[in-house]
Order: structure tokens, then sequence, then C-alpha cells
């Protein structure tokens, strides 16, 4: 059967144009990124198919290289805070796509002495793996058969999805006559409460993916925010006299309560990685004795990966692209601190880079990509990155000047921003391995293709960046004056990454709400225990702790999501066509993400071309209440559709 073939090459990059610029602009959007593969291998199956002659093994090797590059767009989650920490004002071609090819290429290097350990000897199930070949498998049975069964989930559900979110998100982002969310604020004595939820369908979508643990986590952040820790906060530091609660709230939840969820965020994620230490070590000694084995004559393809000699070559290769790129970074300074500092990045970002490779692939393996703690990793590593950089430039005299400590702080991130590229990717390509295990796929031709994705993607992360900055700004970062700061792309994760760095080099981090955050992730922790030995459904710490750091329009509306998934998921029950319906609801769910996500970047060009921030809208400040309840009635009607949808078709009794 066909494999690796040219026209599988270009549909994969196009493929990936879509998924990166649309995960890209919900990055910076929510804090999130959602998991490629399945809606790549639908769509790659639906275009090789009318193409004629697609395989199974083809249409396996489209959605690794997209997803690939769609993983490697978590990159976004450091970048910004370099232009947020003013070292940037915009996203240099080279230095961008060199930090994400170089990070992103050694995640699948990394990922590559672990395939037969964890992936052929080994129990763990990788959901997103299993789902995407059984996609695959259900899609070669049609294409067999000739025809499509009637009623079957196919790129039709993401078309649907895509449209309806794309129509709503224009017509609140462009249009201005849906509203995007409600807020409300109360007080009580001088304690200060809100309630608040948006209306964003690729919310709604992601909620439906992430599950109802997941979901109602995030939820339990938002109210541990809004509901104890700023009504707290209000209550012992008053706002004074003539000052609006709300921006006074807001800014102790942005100050304060955020590095709470920091804290959280990085307790969990060490938790995470203490229990997968021993696994991780003990998998990459079996698979290193596995592949000397492999490498006996007669070994069949379905067990080749990558020769030592071009694996190698490719290592070589990406760490002098990541020396060039770090030496490009840190153009000006003096020779003998660039190169101490060229050496300590690339040092740092291969040792750290393989260790939690290794870790995120075996969490991957366990939980799924979307699980593992990514956010609390790259937490763990700006701070260690931070604290390092501050004991080598010790009496260096880079730090005696704020432009100096300025450059140390780009360049903590930046090395961050090589660490985190290779964590996700290596997060996502063992799900791949598997996919690729399970229908018979050349493990070597996949590993071919996941450098060729991530090349892809680090091509067209820095254009989409660019885009996005320049038509709506960061928060603290906006490119021009005058520009709506409430239109900003939040860019949590790099907003905290950003303060992070700059407290530790500045020596006013906030440790004391970092450490009440550690303590309360410890807490959470125990509960977490407790519910799992008591056999009940356990606490994502990971996910209380990025929806108190994730503004609540987020967490709610992500909530929600879940609860409509737990609906569906009752409704469906045991159902002989209950596994085709969920699949159709991933696949929607997939195309709200899309469709709104797409619908952001256009209207990024749009402002950007304009130079409006609201060129196309219709409706004035004067019809926002009305606004507010027309978004209200369309993402209720619109969440009843899914629903329906998602649940129609054959009884238990009608089918054969």
């Amino acid at each position: 059967m066909r494999e690796l073939t040219a026209r599988g090459l270009v549909l994969g990059a196009l493929i990936t144009v879509v998924f990166t610029a649309a995960n890209v602009y919900l990055g910076l959007k929510v804090g999130l990124t959602f998991a490629s593969s399945i809606p790549a291998a639908v769509i790659s199956m639906a275009v090789l198919r009318a193409m004629g002659g697609g395989s199974i093994l083809e249409n396996n090797l489209v959605q690794t290289q997209a997803s690939a590059a769609g993983t490697l767009s978590s990159v976004i989650f450091v970048l910004p805070a370099l232009v947020m920490v003013g070292h940037w004002h915009g996203f240099p071609f080279w230095q961008a796509a060199g930090v994400c090819a170089a990070g992103g290429v050694m995640g699948v290097l990394f990922t590559i002495p672990l395939r037969r350990a964890m992936v052929v000897h080994s129990a763990l199930p990788y959901p997103e793996g299993v789902a995407a070949a059984e996609i695959l498998r259900v899609g070669h049975r049609e294409a067999g058969a000739g025809e499509v069964p009637p009623g079957e989930p196919g790129a039709a559900d993401i078309a649907a999805g895509g449209i309806a979110a794309a129509a709503v998100s224009f017509a609140a982002t462009g249009l201005h006559v849906l509203g995007e969310g409600i807020s409300r604020w109360f007080t009580l004595g001088g304690a200060a409460f809100r309630l608040s939820t948006g209306f964003s369908l690729a919310l709604l979508g992601a909620g439906y993916l992430v599950g109802i643990a997941g979901g109602l986590s995030m939820l339990l952040g938002a109210v541990l925010a809004w509901g104890v820790a700023v009504p707290v906060l209000t209550a012992l530091h008053p706002a004074p006299a003539g000052t609006d609660i709300v921006p006074y709230a807001t800014g102790l939840w942005a100050h304060q309560v955020r590095f709470m969820g920091a804290g959280v965020i990085a307790v969990a994620a060490l938790w995470s990685l203490a229990g997968l230490m021993g696994p991780t070590i003990a998998g990459v000694r079996d698979s290193l004795a596995a592949s000397r084995r492999a490498g006996e004559a007669g070994a069949p393809q379905t067990d080749r990966d990558l020769s030592p000699v071009t694996v190698l070559g490719v290592f070589g290769a990406a760490l002098l692209a990541m020396a060039a790129t770090f030496a490009a970074f840190l153009a000006g300074a003096p020779a003998v601190t660039v190169w101490s500092l060229v050496a300590f990045g690339c040092a740092f970002s291969v040792v750290f880079g393989f260790l939690v490779a290794a870790a995120c692939g075996y969490m991957a393996g366990l939980v799924g990509s979307s699980s593992s703690p990514i956010s609390g990793i790259a937490i763990i590593a700006t701070i260690l990155t931070s604290l390092l950089l501050l004991l080598i430039l010790q009496g260096q005299g880079m730090l005696a000047t704020e432009q100096g400590r300025q450059a140390a702080i780009a360049f903590a991130l930046f090395t961050v921003s090589v660490v985190l590229a290779t964590a996700t990717v290596s997060n996502d390509n063992l799900q791949d391995l598997k996919t690729g295990y399970l229908v018979g796929a050349t493990p070597w031709r996949q590993q071919a293709v996941l450098v060729v994705g991530c090349v892809v993607g680090a091509a067209i992360i820095p254009p989409v960046l660019d885009l996005l900055y320049h038509a709506y700004g960061f928060p603290g970062a906006m490119p021009q004056p005058g520009m709506d700061a409430g239109q900003a792309l939040a860019a949590p994760q790099a907003t905290l990454m950003a303060a992070i760095a700059r407290g530790i080099f500045g020596h006013a981090l906030d440790w004391t709400s970092i450490g009440i955050g550690l303590a309360a992730g410890l807490v959470l922790i125990a509960a977490d225990l407790v519910l799992r030995r008591a056999g009940r459904q356990g606490l994502p710490v990971l996910a209380v702790g990025i929806g108190l750091y994730l503004p609540p329009t987020v967490g709610v509306t992500l909530a929600a999501g879940a609860v409509l998934g737990l609906l569906v998921d009752r409704r469906l029950g045991a159902r002989p066509d209950a596994a085709a319906a969920r699949r159709r609801g991933v696949l929607i769910a997939s195309g709200f993400i899309v469709g709104e996500s797409l619908v952001g970047v256009a209207m990024a060009a749009v402002i950007g071309l304009s130079g409006s921030q609201s060129p196309l809208a219709v409706a004035g400040a004067g019809f926002e209440s009305a606004a507010g309840l027309l978004g209200l009635a369309v993402f209720l009607a619109v969440a009843g559709l899914f629903y329906a949808a998602t649940t129609r078709g054959r009884s238990a009794a009608a089918a054969p």
C-alpha cells in the first residue's frame, strides 16, 4: 500500500496551515490548544478518497504530519512573553522559526528510543492514538465497500461545526451584533464577587473534548479564584476611596491570584513527573536494549526506526540551528557572554528537554496528550532557567544595568521556548506512533514526516503570531497607541511566564502567592488521592490551577462544554451506534474550534489592513445589552443543536 507520497506531504502541509493557525489563535485567546490528529485524519480520508487510491497508511502519515505541527503551536505559551518584556516588537521570522524548528525536531528525536518500550511493549492506553487508529480503520473499511454508510461521521461534521462557529464568531467579533459573554459584579461587605460566562463555541467544543472531570476542575478553579480568593483579598485590602471595584479586583486577581494558580500548576506538574520518573528510566533502558536487538538483519519494516546515523545527523543539524538561533538572539552582547549563554542554552535545552520529553511522552500514553502538564512544565522551566541564569551571570556586569537585565530575562524565556517545543512535540508524537503501530505503519516514515511537520509548523507560527499581535495586541504590549486593551488576546501562559522571569531577575517575585498556591496544590493532591482510593472520579489538580489563572469567561464556558458532553454520553448510553455518535461529537467540536479560530485570524488581517479595531462593526456601544442577550440565545441554540446532532440515530431496537 501507498504510504509516504508526495501528494500526502502536500496535503499534510495544507492541513497543517489550517490547524496551526487555529491553535495559535485559540492558545493566545484562552490558553488552550486542541489535538488535531482526529480531524486531520477525517479530512485526509475525504480528500484522498476523492482523489482516488488513498490507503490507510497514506492517511495515517498525513494526520501524523498535521498533528505534529498543530501540537508545536503550543510554543506560543512562551514566545509572546518576549514582546511583553519589550525585547521584541514583533516576531522576527528566522529567530522564532528557528527556535520552533530546533525544539520540535529535538522532540521527535527524543521519542525515537522510547517507541518500543512505551508503544510496542507497553499497556499504556494512548486514548487519542487509539481513537485516531479506529477512525482510520473505519474510513478504510468504508472506502473498500465503495460507499459511506448513511449517517456515518465524517468531514461534513467538521465542516458543519466550522461554518456554525465561523458565522457566530463573525457576528460577534466582526459585526458586533452578538455579545461575547456576560459578567456581573456584586459586593458583600467589602468583598467583591464576579459571575461570568462566555459565548464562545470554540470553548464549548474544547470543553466537550476535555471531558467532565477536566471541565468541572477548571470550574472549581474559577470558583476558588472569584468566589474565595478575590473576595478575601478585597475584604482584607479594601479599594481606596473613589476607586472602581471592577479594575481593582481584577488587578488583585492578575497580580496575586494568578500566581496562586501558578503554584498549584507547578506542584501538580512536579507530582506527575515524580510519579513518572521510575517508569520513564526503566522504559528508556528497555527501549535502548530493544533498539540494539532490532538492528539485526531481518527486522520487519513495521519495527524499523530512523537509523542511528540519520538520527545523529538530524540531531547535529538541529543543535547547530539551535546554537545559531541563540547567537542571533544575543547579537550585540559581548562575545564572551554570547558564547557562554549559547552553551548554557544548548546544554539546558538538550538535557532538560530530554527528561521532559520522556515524562510527557509517558504521561500522554497514560492519560492523553491533552492532560499532560505542559503549562506546569513551562512554569518549572521558567523558574529553573531564570534562577540558573541569575547564578551564572552574577559578577559579569550584565545584570548591573536595566538593559542587561532585560536581555537576561528575554534569553531565559527564549530558552524555555525551546524546551516547551520539545515537550509539546514529544507529548504528541508517541500518540501518533501508537496510531501507526495499530494500523501497521512504518515507524521511520512516520518519524520522517514528524520532522517535516515540525519544520512546516515552524514556518507558519511566526507570521501568524505577528499578524495577531499587530491586530489585537497582548496585555501590557499594545503595538499601536490608542488600541483597545479590552480586545487584546489574553495569552495567559505567556503573561505568567513574563511575570515570573521579571520577578526572579528583579528579586520581586510574589513568593507568598506562589507559596499559597503550592500549599493549595498539596491539599488538592491529597483530595485526589482520597477520591481515587475510594473508587471515585479523581480531581485533575492541574486543571484546577488552570481554572485559577484563566479568566472566568473561559473556565465557565469550558465547564459548559464538559457538562454538554456528559449529557450526550448519558443520552447515548449503550446504544449500538453510540461510538459513531461520540465520534460525530468530536468532529463537530473540532469544527467549532477551527471555524472560530480561522475567523479570528481572518479578522486580524482585516484589522491590520484597515487600521481600525472594528472595521466591520454595524452595532455601536448602545447595542451592547441587546447583543449580550442575543449572544446568549444563539449560544444556547447552537448547544441544543449540537446535542440533537450527536444523539440522533438508530435506537437499540431498530439496530440490526
